[in-house]
């Protein structure tokens, strides 16, 4: 079984319909499989609340199907690293890159386990994948 960090823009769309949709279900398939297991900051769960209220609050998403991704979201099992301490590297990949620390702190998981990390943000992907090819955009997921 194969590491792979995946991002809260990845996992969003495993409970909600929008573009990519198809292909992050595709990872979630992997996972269910046996494939890949799912690693990430602990930062996730704070980011994937933080789409769902914004959601609930400017886009119509219904209070009851916010928590019903809460809940489906608790039954797939993370290895959670903490952000304390993956915070220097992505620190340092921050200013280097000129990237969020957030984001950088799924580079630095990415780095750390040497394993690929999957992002549905194509900004991020362009921007980072000369220099790192271990980022695999979503919209070219197998």
């Amino acid at each position: 079984m194969t590491g792979l960090v995946v991002d809260s823009g990845v996992v969003i769309k495993w409970f909600l319909p929008e573009p990519y949709s198809t292909e992050a279900r595709r990872v979630l398939d992997d996972y269910r499989t046996g494939t890949v297991h799912f690693l990430a900051p602990d930062l996730i769960h704070a980011e994937l609340g933080n789409v769902l209220w914004k959601k609930l609050l400017f886009q119509g998403l219904a209070a009851a199907d916010a928590r019903a991704v809460l809940s489906d979201l608790r039954k797939l099992a993370f290895r959670i690293t903490p952000t304390s301490v993956l915070l220097d590297e992505a620190f340092i990949l921050a200013i280097t890159l000129r990237r969020s620390v957030y984001d950088m702190l799924y580079l630095a998981l990415s780095l750390r386990e040497r394993c690929p990390l999957v992002t549905a943000d194509d900004k991020l992907y362009n921007a980072i994948h000369p220099a790192f090819p271990n980022i695999v955009s979503l919209a070219n997921w197998p």
